[in-house]
C-alpha cells in the first residue's frame, strides 16, 4: 500500500528507423593567415571644443549639484536626529510617569 508504482516503459509500436551511420570526414590541415596591419580607427563623433563659456556653465552646474545633493543630505541627518531626541524625549517622559507609579502604590 504505502509502496510507490512505477509506471512501466511500454515498447515502442509501429514502424522505427534504423539508427543513422555516421561516415568519417577527412581532416583539413588549417592553414594560417597573417594577421593584417592594425589600422587607427577614426573617430565616430567630432572632439568637443570647450569655450571659456562652456567650462563656466559646467562648473556653474557642477557646483549647484553638490550644493543642492549637500543640502537634502544634511536635512536628512537633521530629520534622523530630531527623531532620535523626540524618542529619547518619550522615552524619559514614560519611565518617570511608570516609575512615579510604582512609588505611588
Amino acid at each position: 500500500m504505502f509502496r510507490p508504482k512505477i509506471p512501466t516503459m511500454p515498447m515502442p509500436t509501429g514502424l522505427s528507423t534504423p539508427p543513422a551511420v555516421v561516415e568519417p570526414t577527412t581532416v583539413t590541415p588549417h592553414v594560417e593567415i597573417p594577421p593584417a596591419v592594425p589600422t587607427t580607427p577614426t573617430p565616430s563623433r567630432p572632439t568637443i571644443q570647450l569655450t571659456p563659456g562652456t567650462v563656466l556653465a559646467l562648473v556653474g552646474g557642477g557646483t549647484a549639484v553638490v550644493l543642492v545633493l549637500g543640502a537634502v543630505l544634511v536635512s536628512l541627518l537633521l530629520a534622523v536626529a530630531v527623531t532620535g531626541a523626540s524618542v529619547a524625549v518619550c522615552a524619559v517622559v514614560l519611565r518617570s510617569l511608570l516609575v512615579s507609579d510604582a512609588k505611588r502604590r
